[in-house]
Order: C-alpha cells, then structure tokens, then sequence
C-alpha cells in the first residue's frame, strides 16, 4: 500500500513537497521619527497640529499625564494644561503606531483638582480594543498652583496655596521663634551658674580648712576661759575669724568689678604673632556667624549674645522670687541667656579669628544689663508688651515690684575676648581653655585670687548705638 505525498509550490513557480507553512503574524514594530522644528507654528506639526485644529481651551502649561489609548480605533487626546514633554513623546510614537486612525476626538470642558479635563464615557468604546492603556513616562511632578508659581506651604484643593483671613498672629510667630532658638544645638544657653561668684572660683578644701580651724580654735578658747580664766585665746580667734569674714564678704561684693578690672589691664595680644594653644586677649569689632541672635523683649536684631532678666522685689509679705531670696531685696526670678558663635577682628593687626562659644561651649560673660522697664502697681497696666512677655513665659504679675533688664552684644560692638588661639590649616579660632585660668592677688584692692573659666566675653556699653558698620 502507498502513500500520496504531498506538495505545495512556493512563490517562485517552484514544486516541493510537505505541507505548507502556516503564514506567520507579523508583529507590530515601533518606530521614532525626528520632530522638525516649527517655530511654534502649530500647523506645521503634523499629527501633532490636528490635536489643535478643534476649539482649545487656553491655560498654563502644566505636566499633567497625557492619556491615549493603546492602539485601534478612536483615541481621545485631552487639550488643556499638558507639558512640553508629553508633546515630544506623542510625537514621536504618532508615526509609529499601525492601525491608528487620526487624533479626532478632543474634548475640553471642566477640569478636576488635578488640572486634567473630566472624562466621560457612556457605553463600550469601539473600533479597536475594549480597555485602553494608561501610559506614564516616570513619576508625576507635584501639582502646581494656577499661576505657575513655586510656593512653599501646603496647597488647598484647586493647587494654590492655603489662604488665611484675619490679622497675623504674632504671638504664635514670637513663640515659633523662641522654640527654635531653644531647640537650636548652635546656640549655647546660659544659666544662672554661669556668672561670676567669689565662692565658685575660691577653692573649696581651703574654705573648709579655714571653717575646721576656727571651729577648733573656738572650742580650744572657750576651754581655756573655762579652766583658767584667761580670755586672750578666745579674743584672737574671735579677730581673726572678723578679717577673715570681711575679707570673704568684701571680695563676694566686689568681686565682679575686680575681675573687670583685671580683664581691662589684661595685655592685648596681637593674632599674627600668637602661637597656637597661648591663652590671649583679643579686642576688635564683631561680625555675627551662621545664627544670628534676637535679643527676648526689645528685638535688637543681629547679636552674638542676649541676656534678659527679671528681677522681684520682696517686702515684708511679698513672695520669695526664690527660695534663698531674702526680704527687702531685689532676687532674680528669671534670666534666659544666649551665645553663638561669631567672628571677631582684631584691632591690632586687623586679623578675623572664629570664636567657638556656641554648641555648648564655656562662656563667662561679663556685659552690662541696662533696666528696661520698672513695674509697680501704679504703672502695672501701661505696658501690653511686658504684660505680653510675661504671658509667653507663663510668669505670674500679680501686684509684684518687678524690673527687666537686659543687655546684649550685636554686630559691629567692640568687644575684649579671652580664651586659647588653635590654629586648624588657614582658619584661625580662639576656643575656650582646658582649665579655668587662675587671676592674680590684687593686694591694692584687698581681692584673693578669682579664677576664669572658659571663654570670657566682656562689652563695656551694649546699648551704645554708635556701632561700627559692617
């Protein structure tokens, strides 16, 4: 038995044998074609021209996505708000596509908050595939105001930004900016401890060697009056523990002005000649850094240091300001203090170092408060900003004598800084000592030896508004 073997010709006349080859499909290819330039001349843009060709609704350019369909039949090109860059894509794949009819269909109308024109649709579109392809080139951008602008703030639903009637608070803005000066690791806070006290530089094993000698001395008087009846040890203790408590007492009361004394005869030192790690004193002008200051109650803007402080007097039934204020005495309830770092120029030979006292650093400063204000019951309603500052601070003023002083250091005062040259490749900076700096006997003034630790800011009239401009 035989078999009939197939065959089939091929397009050239020729015979051969097996079956014929199923025709294969062939698959749709992509191409770019290149844009001519046509001056913004939309009628010489091709395909690209008839999206315009209908009514077009003017507005800002934006760069919202551009929906078209896939492939098939009608595609729905949405004119309004599209981006320069969705025209070169569409462009470029307008050439490109088999099977597409021209861009026909425009549609303009309302848009939504997103700035692209509300779609409607009723019924299946045909012609072509059932469902059409959403197609994104990368991420979209942020959505823009109307006007194009870039603004900073959140945006309301229509893409501009929020909007507030009413007058501007101030007192939300004084507080934002007072907790963003607290919260600021540049700025170096000061407290109460950080001032110049007699008994914190005096050296404490000293003093109680004094305080257990005298103690003994009582004890060893006052047996010897007992048992023989001679007074004479008893009356020398008792005259030496009196120039000792005076000694003590008058250099606890002028003890801060023989330290500026000792400051303002210190020797100035010049920056050109100064070895790196040789504690000097430097007097030139300020320059404020980085972070500028703003003194708390009279906002003298431009300071490397403000220092505001309160002060209560206590009468007989007044209340403590603190718990060691003591009556008939002014005591200070509270003090805020500030200091950054800044630049100084010297006088001498007109070098500018860095002085590092913010971050933390060891500040000693030494600039005189000036009384801004006096509160007593007559006047206590004659001043809304004070009344104001207190609120901020959550400080009762309740029919209380009350003073502020404050004082500061700004841009272009003239200023005696002391502390440690470091030199670090070209930048010269003056860091504040290791150790606290010990000061010399004055035996003129009758003053013990003080100590100076860190670095020491001393401004003689910060309120002089005659400044050096800088």
């Amino acid at each position: 038995m035989s078999s009939r073997i197939t065959s089939h010709q091929l397009n050239n006349g020729l015979y051969v044998s097996g079956r014929p080859e199923p025709p294969k499909e062939k698959a749709p290819t992509m191409s770019s074609t290149a844009v001519p330039y046509t001056g913004g001349d939309i009628k010489k843009s091709g395909e690209l021209g008839k999206m315009f060709e209908g009514p077009r609704k003017s507005g800002q350019l934006t760069s919202g996505p551009l929906r078209t369909g896939s492939m098939g039949g009608g595609n729905t090109v949405h004119s309004g708000q599209i981006s320069s860059h969705s025209m070169n894509r569409m462009g470029s794949l307008s050439g490109g596509v088999s099977g597409s009819g021209s861009m026909k269909k425009t549609s303009s109308g309302p848009l939504n908050k997103h700035g692209e024109p509300i779609r409607k649709s009723s019924g299946p579109q045909g012609g072509g595939l059932t469902s059409a392809s959403r197609q994104n080139s990368g991420p979209l951008p942020p959505v823009l105001p109307a006007t194009g602008l870039i603004t900073s703030g959140p945006l309301n639903s229509s893409g501009g930004p929020r909007k507030s009637s009413g007058p501007l608070d101030s007192s939300s803005s004084i507080k934002s900016r007072t907790t963003s000066m607290v919260k600021n690791q540049a700025v170096t806070h000061l407290s109460e401890e950080d001032t110049h006290s007699f008994f914190k530089g005096f050296p404490r094993l000293v003093f109680w060697s004094m305080v257990l000698l005298f103690v003994m001395g009582f004890i060893a008087a006052v047996f010897i009056l007992a048992a023989v009846g001679n007074p004479i040890l008893l009356i020398v203790v008792v005259v030496l523990f009196a120039i000792v408590s005076l000694a003590f007492s008058w250099n606890v009361y002028w003890g801060r002005k023989a330290i500026i004394n000792f400051i303002s005869k210190y020797p100035d030192a010049e920056l050109r000649t100064a070895k790196d790690g040789q504690f000097v004193k430097v007097t030139g002008v300020v320059t404020c850094g980085n972070v500028p200051l703003e003194s708390s109650f009279q906002r003298v803007p431009r300071c490397v240091y403000t220092s505001t402080s309160l002060y209560e007097y206590r009468g007989w039934n007044s209340k403590p300001a603190s718990p060691t204020h003591r009556r008939f005495t002014w005591g200070l309830r509270s003090i805020e203090r500030h200091v950054v770092d800044f630049y100084i120029s010297d006088f001498q030979s007109g070098l500018r170092a860095l002085v590092k006292t913010g971050y933390g650093a060891r500040v000693t400063p030494y600039v005189e408060e000036s009384a801004v204000i006096d509160i007593n019951e007559s006047n206590k309603d004659m001043s809304p900003q004070f009344k104001r500052w207190l609120a901020e601070r959550t400080l009762s003023g309740d029919d209380r004598m009350m003073r502020l002083k404050e004082g500061y250091i700004k841009e272009g005062s003239s200023v005696s800084v002391m502390g440690v040259v470091q030199r670090n490749d070209n930048v010269l900076m003056i860091v504040p000592p290791p150790e606290p700096v010990p000061t010399a006997c004055q035996w003129t003034s009758c003053m013990l030896p003080a100590s100076l630790d860190g670095i020491v800011l001393r401004c003689e009239d910060s309120s002089n508004p005659d400044v050096i401009p800088v």
